[in-house]
């Protein structure tokens, strides 16, 4: 499973890399730190050392709600999660969402580089819910 969770993380930060290049700024940030869109031009995407998966909710699960959250994070220089915000929501009623976010803000990453130096990158994740 872990494998299966590595290959769609590499799908989606690699079908980001055609995304602005351009640095950006996040917004209500106190440092105002640069964050750069992930396979901007000397930009290196940052790389999971620990992941944490999300937790079915038993509402969901008496529901049935299966499907997938896409998410938006800023993977920051430090190798941890700032921001993470839902692009595509699966369920806002029983709380995957929720789940969703609360397991990516647990990710741990080697950071991404520009020109030697740890950054702060915007990167794109996927995270399934599935019954068995």
């Amino acid at each position: 499973m872990e494998n299966f969770w590595r290959a769609i993380f590499a799908a989606v930060l690699l079908s980001t890399a055609a995304c602005s290049s351009s640095p950006t700024t996040p917004s209500g940030s106190p440092t105002k730190a640069i964050v750069h869109e992930a396979g901007a031009s000397g930009v290196s995407l940052p790389t999971v050392l620990k992941e944490v998966k999300p937790v079915y909710t038993a509402a969901a699960i008496a529901n049935r709600i299966q499907g997938s959250v896409l998410l938006s994070e800023v993977v920051l220089a430090d190798g941890t999660v700032g921001d993470v915000t839902v692009l595509r929501s699966l369920d806002t009623a029983f709380g995957l969402d929720a789940q969703a976010v609360l397991a990516a803000k647990q990710w741990l990453f080697n950071p991404g580089m520009k020109d030697g130096v740890a950054v702060a990158v915007r990167v794109t994740i996927e995270m399934t819910f599935t019954l068995v």
